[in-house]
């Protein structure tokens, strides 16, 4: 099977690296006039390597060809953010050169872990003597063992090799992960004529098809994809690590889109905060490199933004050290918690530090224990149990599907990682909610205890209204509180339609309501089909009290917010009813009120009671006994009104 990969050059201005690149594949990089005229790479090219490894396995490997002038070092990071492998071109005659350290300097900062060094101009001499110095030059850093190879684009010497060394190294890398969320960061955007704009650049993070409805981030515009194009063939799908045309006819080159925009999938948040872990290389000139609240160039991906950078624990960096930061951008842009990025600079000049960004959308009131812990991420930026632990710790409460969403990590990674902590009992989850046990017990406490409180203050109460505990509850979002209750209510507390209770709860009647409730029976026994206004049984609290509890009881049934009649009444009253209707067919309420020597004030509210509960039917002035009306009995749940 066919794998995908990127590679790019870098080194030293003149040294020779689009040189190599004709030569390995055929194809001059230089593309721009003034390149062809001043015999320099200005700006970025791109070649494609197609190369057989050792087991006779496929590489298609996209080249990204960079300028190694100092001018244009801007130029070149742009190119070497999304990469699998490097080539450091050193040339025999001048051997290391200063960006030749920017260089490799640049490519540490930015994660990468395999290069493969190139000393071009062999023909020339000094081949053993730059290869010596190469190599104490790469002591102490991840590329201490990479190959060196000799090479001559004059004599084609050690081109071969070169492929080899090449074909080896990507034999050893896995290909571009696929987490289902592509980006594209732009490094090229122009309009053909008869096609509409085209936009070029390095994908990763997920593929993309044709036809695909993508956003132009962080501006936010969505389009449609036309075609796509791999090195100049037409593909319906390209998958990550791979060099990318997209046409989108849509849009207007340079004012839609362009150079530092990102294509995606998904519409994200932007960020104008970032927090990260800097660190200043310990191969700079010794000394302070960046001072809190100074401000600096942020090169991401192939953007850059000036930024005010703010050391939460130190006043500066230093050379040799790391520091977590936080980073206020002048523009928003689209950062992933794992991206890398370089730090250059207010005058552009010189390259002072990389990062990791380990949070995005940095909220300013955050402790600095929290960014501590989010920092630990820095360490292994591809660890999804570490980022998925600190993310659930720093947050306390979270929605499941929207974790980590501006992250490396594919939504399934993230959903594995979450249930591996719900089942070592770290974390409460549910497919809407998770959150830290602890703060989900102690959550569950005070709710647990507020109900507890109620029911020492209001025995007579059957329970809590679940409207009344939310309202107390407020600041809680309210899929957080609903699960909350469904939690509770798995162990030691009961739900009955709006309201919740703790099991072991019965509503009892305190002694100073005794006589209230007595006062309630007497009066709807002096005449129970005709029984005095509900207002009137509810002159003061302790009778409002007494006949709530007595309905909640369902020893009184509420009628209507008018008419409340006892039980013994009401079931004497629908009895009537059934056989009056059973007997004589369709009955008006005026008959009925006759038969019953009740009032309208009270027949009314109760036929449309009757209606509701399904034991009569209204059709026209008369009332009909409903389908099995004659065996219906009236529940709680039913009678609601």
């Amino acid at each position: 099977m066919e794998k995908h990969f990127i590679l790019a050059t870098a080194g030293h201005v003149d040294h020779g690296k689009s040189a190599l690149v004709k030569a390995l594949t055929g194809t001059d990089p230089d593309r721009l006039p003034e390149e062809k005229a001043r015999g320099i790479t200005i700006d970025l090219g791109f070649a494609e390597l197609n190369l057989a490894g050792p087991s006779d396995e496929q590489f298609q490997v996209g080249i990204v060809d960079v300028p190694g002038h100092e001018d244009f070092v801007r130029n070149m990071i742009a190119g070497v953010g999304s990469i699998d492998l490097a080539l450091l071109v050193v040339a025999s005659d001048d051997g290391w050169m200063p960006q030749t350290e920017e260089h490799l300097q640049i490519l540490t900062y930015l994660g990468v872990n395999r290069i493969v060094v190139a000393l071009s101009k062999s023909d020339l001499g000094k081949v053993d003597f730059v290869s010596e110095q190469v190599r104490e030059n790469l002591k102490g850093t991840p590329f201490a063992d990479a190959p060196i190879v000799p090479t001559s684009v004059r004599s084609s010497d050690g081109i071969e090799k070169l492929r080899s060394a090449l074909a080896s190294e990507f034999s050893t890398l896995s290909p571009s992960r696929d987490a289902g969320k592509p980006r594209l960061f732009i490094d090229r955007s122009f309009t053909l004529k008869g096609i509409g704009t085209v936009v070029t650049g390095t994908l990763s993070g997920g593929s993309l098809r044709e036809g695909e409805t993508v956003f132009v981030q962080p501006k936010g515009l969505s389009t449609r994809v036309r075609s796509l194009q791999s090195h100049g063939r037409n593909i319906p799908l390209v998958q990550p690590g791979t060099r990318t045309a997209l046409n989108l006819p849509d849009l207007q080159a340079g004012t839609d889109v362009d150079r530092a925009d990102v294509i995606t999938t998904r519409l994200f948040e932007p960020s104008s905060t970032l927090d990260v872990l800097l660190t200043a290389s310990a191969r700079l000139p010794g000394g302070t490199q960046i001072k809190s609240r100074v401000s600096a160039w942020v090169h991401h991906g192939t953007t850059r933004a000036l930024a005010k950078i703010i050391f939460t624990e130190n006043d500066s960096l230093a050379v040799g050290q790391s520091a977590v930061a936080q980073l206020r951008l002048s523009a928003p842009l689209l950062a992933f918690v794992g991206d890398r990025l370089i730090v250059r600079d207010a005058s552009g000049q010189r390259t002072v530090a990389g990062g990791v960004i380990f949070n995005v959308g940095s909220d300013a009131a955050r402790s600095n224990h929290e960014r501590a812990l989010l920092a630990t991420r820095s360490v292994a930026p591809d660890d999804v149990a570490l980022a998925v632990w600190t993310e659930v710790s720093s947050k306390g409460i979270m929605e499941p599907s929207r974790l980590l969403d501006r992250s490396h990590f594919s939504a399934e990674e993230i959903a594995q990682a979450l249930q591996r902590l719900s089942d070592h009992g770290e974390i409460f989850l549910s497919e809407k909610v998770g959150a830290k046990m602890l703060v989900w017990r102690e959550l569950r406490e005070q709710i647990g205890a507020t109900v507890d409180a109620t029911h020492k203050k209001q025995p007579e109460r059957r329970g809590v209204e679940l409207n009344a505990l939310r309202a107390e509850f407020s600041w809680l979002p309210p899929l957080v509180f609903d699960e909350l209750i469904i939690d509770l209510c798995r162990n030691d507390f009961v739900r009955t339609g709006s309201v919740i209770a703790k099991k072991s709860h019965r509503a009892t009647l305190p002694l100073q309501l005794k006589s209230a409730a007595e006062k309630i029976h007497v009066a709807l026994s002096a005449k129970p089909f005709d029984p005095p206004a509900r207002k009137d049984l509810s002159q003061d609290k302790e009778l409002r009290q007494a006949l709530r509890f007595l309905i909640e009881q369902a020893e009184v049934i509420e009628i209507s917010t008018e008419v409340v009649l006892l039980r013994a009444a009401f079931d004497q009253m629908q009895s009537v009813v059934s056989d009056f209707i059973s007997s004589n067919g369709p009955s008006t309420a005026s008959q009925l009120r006759e038969k019953l020597g009740t009032s309208r004030r009270v027949i009314i509210p109760f036929l449309e009671y009757l209606d509701r509960a399904g034991v009569t039917r209204r059709v026209g002035d008369q009332r009909l006994l409903a389908q099995k009306a004659s065996a219906a009995k009236v529940t709680d749940a039913a009678a609601a009104p």
